[in-house]
């Protein structure tokens, strides 16, 4: 039995490398360190904020391209009368203390201060048609960041230390937090199923095998 589960470990473990690393994040007010709850310049409530990102790690790790639509943060200082709500910056964080309850420090700002979307300046950033909030999308390539490089910080983003964090004026520390998080690529989950399916008709065989010599 030993034998069998062995053999399906090796099955699920041989997966054939990546092209690329994809991350997903959930931005939450309830990820941030410091309670969050959004109200209006007078203490009235206000929509609650979230959003959701896509980040995609390149075959080489020279570039993490991502795609973030972020909801009821005012991302021109326009699309609402009050200023509470109005953007001020969103960063990447990462490091070792990057983990859920604490705080890390930036490592690509990519709208606001710090700014690193520099070599080459290749963000957009979208309102949305109606509504509040908009869709941002950038690279982080290899030259860039903040007191740091990509390369330095490949080790925090796959190992799950790292998040992105969006600020506001009412919330200078962030208003909505969520972490970068791996996602399996088809082909491990394939390699997978067909691990655990190898190890199921194996235990069959062996039990119809016990059952015969009894």
């Amino acid at each position: 039995m030993r034998r069998i589960l062995a053999a399906g470990a090796l099955i699920c473990l041989a997966t054939p490398a990546s092209a690329q690393t994809t991350f997903t994040a959930d931005l939450t007010n309830s990820q941030e360190t410091a309670v969050v709850v959004p109200t209006t310049l007078t203490g009235d409530p206000r929509p609650m904020s979230f959003g959701t990102g896509l980040f995609v790690l390149n075959e080489a790790q020279t570039a993490l391209t991502f795609t973030i639509d972020v909801f009821n943060i005012d991302i021109t200082g326009t699309q609402t009368a009050d200023i509470n709500d109005n953007l001020t910056a969103a960063h990447i964080h990462a490091g070792p203390t990057a983990v859920p309850g604490s705080n890390a420090g930036v490592v690509f700002g990519f709208f606001g201060t710090p700014f690193n979307n520099t070599n080459p300046n290749d963000g957009t950033v979208t309102a949305f048609a109606s509504g509040v909030g908009g869709t941002f999308t950038g690279t982080w390539n290899a030259p860039e960041g903040q007191n740091t490089t990509l390369a330095a910080q490949l080790s925090n983003l796959l190992s799950g230390h790292s998040y992105v964090n969006f600020h506001t004026v009412q919330f200078a520390g962030g208003e909505i937090r969520g972490a970068l998080v791996p996602v399996p690529e088809p082909a491990t989950w394939g390699m997978m199923l067909l691990g655990f399916g190898a190890i199921g008709a194996a235990i069959r065989r062996k039990r119809r095998m016990l059952a015969f010599q009894a």
